[in-house]
């Protein structure tokens, strides 16, 4: 795992974090409308916006007088990435222990390892 999937996962860690991406989800936002919704201070949901920044999960660009904080795709295509991989292993585990089902029914263990085995996984446009 690389430095910046660890830095994700880290910053994943924490809930107020993953509260603020949460928000960030409808749109760009300033430091203050973000602190509105928090109990605690500006400075440190500037603090928890600087670690989403170091993590690529979120971008910032100038608006103004104030900065404007929105999600960053890129970043949010590269979890997605690192958690498919062990979605397809969790599949491939599962057909193994289907499979492992007794002679006494091949026919149905034949249907499900078919349906895992055709089983994909959502593609980016439909989520």
């Amino acid at each position: 795992m690389d430095t910046y999937q660890e830095a994700k996962l880290d910053a994943l860690g924490d809930p107020t974090r993953r509260a603020i991406l949460a928000r960030l989800i409808d749109g760009p936002l300033a430091v203050g409308e973000l602190a509105r919704d928090f109990p605690v201070s500006r400075p440190a949901i500037s603090q928890h916006l600087r670690v989403l920044k170091e993590a690529k999960l979120v971008v910032d660009r100038a608006a103004g007088n104030r900065r404007l904080y929105q999600l960053h795709p890129e970043g949010f295509a590269t979890l997605r990435e690192y958690f498919e991989q062990f979605w397809g292993q969790a599949l491939q585990a599962f057909r193994r222990k289907v499979e492992e089902v007794p002679k006494a029914a091949p026919e149905v263990a034949k249907k499900i390892a078919t349906k895992v085995a055709t089983k994909k996984t959502p593609k980016k446009e439909e989520q």
